[in-house]
């Protein structure tokens, strides 16, 4: 199904249809919004027909979509989404929430949120006919941009910064993508990117420029409206006394702003439908070397001011977020707020997970490094409802991962030595 009519900016409002521009507003540079055809959804579908779908993929969501679905057999890119939700129960207790849940990105066919996006990419790449889709990326978006479009057949480039972790420059490689690493940072290789794409016709797959990546991260917002609407009623069920409580808050980290960007268009979408009568709380997290958005948010403007981005979680390290503007708004159009973790509080928060059976990268665990501040700043109550997203796979950074820890032992083969570290 596709329902897009064109785009509208989200700076000055200019409206645009679907073949009058590719990536941000003309007039502006802003962000562009893609529009869908609400009235002609709201005709055709009600929740139901939705929630009805067999479907456990983010294809599930297509009627929502601006882009058809894809053609061909079951491959990775058809299978991205549908990630589960567990509940944390003892981090609860730990932190005097009553209920605290997390939603596990890994779980994705390359094991991070960006697979969304990419799958939605790679999808319109090809609907325009496309021969090359290129990226810059400190590792995840890459390794989406490449696991999709290797599943397809789509030829694929990566520009990524020389300083990406290992296990992600793998990734890239081994799905067969071209990959040049840039001696600089994610915002060199970004702006490098948009040349080559401009100069060679490619199709450039950027967070926070192409408008579709945005359309790919909000199908997160649709199963957690679907996974809420039951474990709502659950909560219900089990507590009678329970009649009106604090809206359901979700808390995510956050980089160049696309994925807080999207959960909130999701959500704004599903508004629009007349599918929910109110958004969800939402939460940004930042590392303190790289908040630029939460600085922002602070300051009460959306005046974006780039910052000399530091910090261990290199998927959240970005000197000027693209998508900055609308990752404000996400927080302020919600009652939400931004929270800075410093890298020490990240390093915690992927070994507070471990112990839940988690494994998360920096970028990832930093959400739930946010919901420990949060907590104990009085940001977030004991009544509130919680859902943390985990962005990443812990594989992604071995390295980081080992900070979380303590190294294992190494003894003699006899019993004896056991019994001694016992």
């Amino acid at each position: 199904m596709k329902n897009f009519t064109g785009y509208k900016c989200s700076i000055c409002g200019a409206e645009y249809l679907p073949g009058q521009v590719t990536y941000t507003c003309p007039k502006d540079g802003g962000n562009l919004d893609v529009v869908l055809d609400y009235d002609d959804i709201r005709k055709k579908f009600q929740p139901e027909d939705i929630t009805s779908r067999t479907e456990t993929s983010l294809w599930r969501y297509l009627p929502l979509l601006p882009v058809h679905e894809p053609a061909g057999d079951s491959t990775p890119l058809h299978a991205s989404g549908w990630t589960p939700v567990f509940a944390l129960p003892r981090l609860a207790e730990k932190l005097n929430l009553k209920h605290l849940w997390l939603k596990d990105e890994s779980r994705n066919p390359t094991a991070s949120f960006k697979d969304r996006a990419s799958a939605v990419v790679v999808t319109r790449a090809r609907e325009i006919k496309s021969e090359v889709v290129v990226t810059a990326s400190t590792g995840n978006a890459g390794a989406a941009l490449a696991g999709m479009a290797a599943a397809v057949g789509q030829k694929a480039i990566i520009f990524a910064p020389k300083s990406a972790p290992q296990a992600k420059v793998a990734q890239l490689l081994v799905f067969g993508a071209k990959v040049i690493l840039v001696d600089g940072s994610y915002d060199d290789a970004f702006d490098l990117t948009v040349k080559a794409a401009n100069e060679f016709g490619w199709y450039c797959r950027n967070t926070g420029y192409n408008p579709f990546t945005l359309e790919g991260k909000k199908t997160a917002a649709f199963e957690i409206w679907e996974w809420w609407i039951e474990a709502h009623s659950d909560w219900h069920k089990k507590d009678s006394a329970l009649e009106d409580h604090p809206p359901l808050t979700i808390i995510v980290s956050v980089g160049d702003g696309n994925i807080i960007s999207g959960i909130h268009k999701g959500f704004k979408d599903l508004h629009e439908l007349g599918w929910i009568p109110n958004l969800p709380r939402i939460i940004g997290v930042q590392a303190e070397g790289s908040a630029a958005i939460a600085n922002a948010f602070h300051a009460k403007t959306e005046i974006i001011q780039a910052v000399s981005a530091k910090t261990i979680a290199d998927s959240i390290s970005v000197d000027l977020p693209r998508d900055g503007v609308r990752a404000v708004r996400a927080a302020m159009h919600t009652d939400g707020t931004y929270i800075t973790v410093s890298d020490e509080e990240i390093i915690k928060a992927i070994a507070e997970l471990g112990t839940q059976g988690v494994f998360a990268e920096p970028a990832g665990a930093a959400a739930y490094a946010g919901l420990v501040k949060a907590t104990s700043l009085g940001v977030v109550g004991s009544e509130d409802p919680v859902l943390v997203i985990n962005t990443g796979s812990g594989l992604k950074d071995v390295r980081a991962a080992l900070q979380a820890v303590t190294p294992a032992p190494v003894i003699e083969p006899t019993l004896e030595a056991v019994k001694k570290i016992l």
